[in-house]
């Protein structure tokens, strides 16, 4: 990569941190949507991994409370991992064209959902296997994809789950997510000791703008900066279905 294209990739990371600092989500869909667009999708997805796993395991330290969280949601955790690490390998034959349109539709869907649905509350005596239905479609998305993140978001919207559990609870499934994905991608050779070294590098940017935008959470609008970041989303993952369809 030239100069521009490195400034471009660490400029990405900071937005993409600074946006999981503030709504709690997000830095894979803006990561991968936005390097997408100049290098090959399974390379975009590598270099998340590093700066994925450090910003949700450092979400989990500052919220607090996690081991309440693990035990919780241990049926959605083992799910997701189990059918990550499944997926993924079927995920290795399948053509960049075909990941880019099967990301930028979840991406879509994820916006609409958020944008548009609000899921029925969720009865108590259905949450343990629904956690396990939702963690088979996460897992199965994510390992496609390396974007988990739209049916945890649908499930917790269910269960009216609150500003700090609700950043818990993304923080633990997002970073057991990163595992199976790390180990799957290793294996291909996709995320060899080149792009490890890469991945860790993007640390610095992503957490830096984390960093950033944790301390521009109380000082937003939350809803009117969601529903931009949410436009933003939709955006890009039209654009995904776009070169998807004509690549």
């Amino acid at each position: 990569m030239d100069f521009h294209e490195i400034a471009f990739v660490v400029a990405v990371y900071v937005l993409a941190g600074a946006i999981k600092g503030i709504v709690g989500i997000g830095l894979p869909i803006v990561s991968i949507s936005l390097l997408s667009q100049i290098l090959d999708p399974r390379l975009a997805i590598s270099l998340t991994l590093v700066p994925l796993i450090t910003t949700n395991v450092w979400q989990c330290i500052r919220v607090g409370g996690i081991l309440p969280t693990v035990r919780q949601l241990m049926p959605y955790a083992l799910a997701l991992m189990f059918f990550i690490y499944v997926s993924a390998q079927f995920a290795h034959g399948v053509s960049a064209s075909a990941i880019l349109l099967i990301m930028g539709v979840s991406v879509v869907l994820f916006t609409l959902v958020n944008l548009f649905v609000v899921p029925p509350p969720l009865p108590p005596a259905w949450d343990r296997p629904v956690q396990v239905i939702a963690g088979a479609a996460s897992g199965i998305m994510g390992g496609i994809t390396s974007i988990w993140g739209p049916p945890i978001i649908v499930y917790l919207l269910a269960r009216r789950t609150m500003k700090d559990a609700f950043l818990r609870a993304t923080g633990v499934l997002l970073t057991v997510g990163c595992i199976p994905m790390i180990i799957s991608y290793w294996r291909a050779g996709h995320f060899d000791g080149e792009v490890a070294a890469a991945s860790t590098l993007m640390v610095l940017p992503a957490v830096a703008g984390f960093q950033l935008g944790e301390r521009l959470r109380d000082r937003l609008d939350a809803g009117t900066f969601r529903r931009i970041v949410l436009l933003l989303f939709l955006i890009v993952g039209m654009n995904l279905v776009r070169r998807g369809l004509t690549i």
